[in-house]
């Protein structure tokens, strides 16, 4: 029974295949709002596209075979020659085509790897804004050396002038991520990756964290925030004049692996370390200093919290002796 109905399960798994596609026009990376974001949005859809085009060339191929060599009545056993001896010339093309297949992926994706290394050609007359993107457990650091101005978990830029993002990690390895504006890039301790991002008009974008860090990694996230040319100079100006000093007592405690609030300060970090060369060791540094420690289950919990996490630990065990006494 299966075997008469597999055909058109098949059949109906493509169709569904097809449909959730579909409906992926719905999703972040699908609505760009910047120049990268819309070269990997294409790129996307060609890759689908191309995809699709060889589904459809396979179920006809399939429905075809399935059709014309079905058992059915009147069907001569001498039409069909089930013991043969391979086709050299088949063989040649269908060991071609996976090859022609993989070429036509390659040379485009290729292409939009290199294109991403440079600024939007839109813009390559500007002068690039250069802004320092460091993750620490649980958070987003953004440094702005030439304005000497410093966010967390908040981004903002001008629209339609290019941002260099230089991206580095305090602690654990993560991807940096805004969907709508581009691809993702990589942070690690100890070296800084550069990307390239855009904005082509005003609004607020989700950026996240898209590697997994540990429990709190689900609430690394930042708002991408395009603003037009004059509102981004009367922010930097406010910022400059009325934000506070980031201090290293304060800038020692956004190295703890914990969730903040969005955060503005009229200095910098970059003066107290450099996480492009420092691999981790000032993190891992001020977390000794802050008692954090690693519990059994490998998540990093202060000296007070293992305290309260140990008084549960008796509670729970002298409420067991009580009722096993009882």
């Amino acid at each position: 029974m299966f075997k008469k109905v597999k055909p058109l399960l098949s059949v109906m798994m493509g169709l569904f295949f097809v449909t959730i596609l579909s409906g992926c026009s719905e999703l972040a990376i699908f609505d760009p709002k910047g120049p990268n974001a819309v070269v990997l949005r294409d790129l996307i859809m060609y890759s689908i596209y191309f995809m699709i085009f060889i589904m459809i060339v396979v179920y006809i191929l399939f429905t075809f075979v399935i059709v014309k060599y079905r058992d059915r009545k009147n069907f001569n056993p001498k039409d069909h020659e089930p013991n043969i001896h391979g086709s050299t010339k088949l063989e040649i093309i269908w060991t071609l085509i996976p090859i022609v297949i993989i070429i036509a992926l390659s040379i485009p994706t290729v292409k939009v790897l290199y294109q991403l290394e440079e600024p939007p050609k839109e813009t390559a007359h500007k002068e690039p804004i250069v802004i320092h993107a460091t993750s620490v457990d649980w958070k987003w650091i953004f440094s702005y050396p030439e304005e000497d101005i410093e966010t967390v978990n908040y981004v903002n830029v001008p629209e339609d002038h290019p941002v260099l993002f230089k991206i580095t990690s305090a602690d654990s390895m993560s991807s940096f991520w805004v969907p709508q504006i581009g691809g993702q890039e990589y942070g690690m301790p100890g070296m800084v990756n550069d990307l390239y991002l855009q904005a082509d008009e005003p609004g607020e974008y989700e950026g996240m964290n898209s590697n997994f860090t540990g429990q709190g990694m689900s609430h690394q996230k930042f708002n991408f925030v395009a603003l037009t040319e004059e509102e981004y100079q009367t922010w930097v100006k406010d910022t400059q004049d009325n934000a506070p000093e980031l201090t290293e007592e304060t800038y020692e405690k956004l190295m703890l692996p914990e969730t903040v609030n969005e955060l503005t300060f009229s200095n910098t970090h970059l003066d107290i370390v450099d996480h492009g060369m420092d691999s981790g060791e000032y993190a891992m540094q001020v977390r000794e200093k802050y008692g954090v420690v690693i519990n059994k289950h490998g998540n990093e919990e202060s000296h007070e919290q293992k305290e309260e996490t140990q008084e549960e630990t008796d509670s729970t065990s002298n409420e067991s002796n009580s009722h096993h006494h009882h």
